[in-house]
């Protein structure tokens, strides 16, 4: 049997993803470019998604995670790559206590749909990850592929940032 190259496992690919380069990572780069330059993404740094990690780096690890899976399963990775970028496209951060923050984990799709909608052109397959990464929370399951991917990376991502707080030195980014 094959052994893998280590630089591929889902858990060094989440680990580079904090530190893509532009030059070695340049296709995805390409992709995502445009999104980043939003100003309204530019502000998901202002926000903490899970522990310690912003919402902007958790949407970047989501959308370069996705992006390699579809890429090597011969799936449109330019959208799961978008769509990665603009799951959670929130300007509130769901933490604070406020009312209309309330059922964020089945309300959020639909908040940054209708704002990635507000920023750029979706194809379908963009929209259905967007709106369905939540599943199973959110009834109604992935469409496509991609989306399905989309769902999935970001339930081990969010894991993965979730339990850094457990970790004794969760600066190194290592289970």
């Amino acid at each position: 049997m094959p052994r893998r190259n280590p630089r591929n496992t889902l858990r060094s690919l989440y680990r580079h993803s904090f530190a893509l380069d532009p030059a070695a990572d340049a296709e995805f780069y390409r992709i995502v470019l445009p999104l980043l330059r939003e100003p309204g993404i530019q502000n998901l740094d202002a926000y903490i998604q899970h522990s310690d990690i912003t919402l902007l780096h958790h949407v970047i690890s989501v959308s370069y995670l996705t992006y390699r899976a579809c890429k090597r399963l011969g799936l449109n990775y330019e959208a799961g790559a978008r769509a990665g970028i603009l799951h959670d496209f929130v300007t509130y951060d769901w933490h604070d206590p406020d009312p209309s923050h309330r059922l964020h984990g089945f309300r959020h799709p639909y908040f940054a749909l209708a704002n990635a909608k507000a920023i750029t052109a979706l194809s379908a397959v963009e929209e259905n990850a967007i709106v369905r990464h939540m599943w199973p929370l959110t009834p109604i399951p992935p469409r496509y592929k991609e989306a399905w991917v989309l769902t999935l990376v970001d339930k081990y991502c969010a894991t993965k940032e979730t339990l850094r707080k457990y970790q004794k030195h969760p600066e190194d980014l290592v289970s």
